[in-house]
């Protein structure tokens, strides 16, 4: 894939700025993370102090809503390590961890139409 088609990949779901207590899992560690954006199909997170990831490898991370009712578990792998931000791309994610997310994305966009656009690219792309 050309860079150009990885940058339209990438635009082909909207991030949406959002503030959750979140945690990046390195199979025993734990790391506390500043979750800066969310997206369908990805993330982006300000790099957890003391965590030297690797790019390709697969982590999970969990963000906390509603004062931790709903904890959305997202299996993710390391694509872009640009200090002080890491970006992942998402795999694959439980139905209800899908809804919650869906949800929020909705919320958060204001746009129907968008969102379900956004939603028949995530299900062609898996």
């Amino acid at each position: 894939m050309t860079q150009a088609e990885q940058s339209d990949d990438r635009r082909r779901f909207t991030r949406i700025t959002f503030d959750a207590r979140a945690f990046l899992i390195d199979g025993e560690q734990r790391y506390p993370a500043q979750l800066v954006d969310i997206a369908l199909k990805g993330f982006l997170i300000q790099e957890p102090e003391g965590f030297a990831g690797d790019a390709g490898k697969a982590y999970v991370l969990e963000v906390h809503l509603d004062g931790d009712e709903v904890v959305l578990t997202l299996p993710a792998v390391l694509v872009r390590d640009e200090s002080p931000y890491l970006g992942f791309t998402c795999g694959h994610l439980e139905l209800d961890t899908v809804t919650h997310l869906r949800r929020l994305v909705e919320l958060n966009l204001g746009d129907q139409e968008l969102l379900e656009r956004e939603l028949e690219q995530m299900l062609a792309s898996d």
